[in-house]
């Protein structure tokens, strides 16, 4: 399967509950990607994006507001896209920012079905210190990350290249496997390249076949 038909199967994508803690999850069976980023990070935009779908994922009028874990199924609820809350927000009262980071390091973790984790942060402000922390928890979970640099029409090509080329950096030193690229919802640009990850980790195409060879993706850590 090309890109093209897994993006068809995305299309297909549908509500399927919001758990506002980490024991109410969906069943731990099957095959999840994680969506996680900053408030503003462009998260909700993204999903919508790789849908095809422009209320399929809902941003809060309230940045840091909206605390629930979103479930979303891909054909089959054993195939299943997570919105998982923004993070980061100033206004939000530090008691739910403690209990919210205790559910999303729980869910990266201790969930067996997670597949892979999607961080979205800002091509003009990337990996910010929760970022970092997000990427922790990934590594603790033995998780495999693709970093979206979002927002990327917001830069000129050389400015891309440069922010592209600093982020790998930071997340070199991590030692945890990898992949990153640009993406503009906006512009629907980096779309073919989320759409062959998401195959792999949901399982909708052979593992086998899973190649990022587009020349704004790149592919590093021990992904074996």
């Amino acid at each position: 399967m090309n890109s093209q038909e897994i993006l068809k199967q995305i299309h297909q994508t549908k509500f399927l509950l919001s758990a506002p803690t980490f024991k109410l999850c969906p069943e731990d069976t099957g095959f999840e990607v994680a969506f996680a980023g900053r408030s503003n990070a462009g998260k909700s935009s993204a999903i919508n994006t790789i849908t095809h779908q422009k209320q399929l994922a809902r941003s809060s009028k309230t940045p840091g507001r909206t605390q629930m874990i979103n479930f979303f199924t891909v054909g089959d609820e054993q195939a299943r896209i997570v919105d998982l809350p923004g993070y980061g927000y100033a206004a939000v009262p530090e008691s739910m920012k403690i209990k919210w980071q205790k559910e999303l390091e729980d869910y990266l973790v201790s969930r067996q079905s997670l597949a892979g984790l999607v961080l979205m942060t800002d091509i003009r402000h990337p990996l910010k210190y929760f970022d970092e922390q997000m990427l922790h928890w990934a590594k603790d979970g033995k998780l495999p990350v693709h970093v979206l640099l979002t927002k990327s029409d917001k830069l000129k090509r050389g400015a891309q290249k440069s922010a592209l080329l600093a982020t790998k950096k930071q997340l070199e030193v991590l030692d945890l496997p990898f992949s990153i690229q640009l993406f503009s919802a906006l512009k629907k640009e980096g779309m073919d390249e989320l759409a062959l990850v998401l195959g792999d980790w949901l399982h909708l195409t052979p593992s086998d076949k899973h190649h990022l060879s587009p020349s704004n993706t790149d592919i590093f850590g021990e992904n074996e």
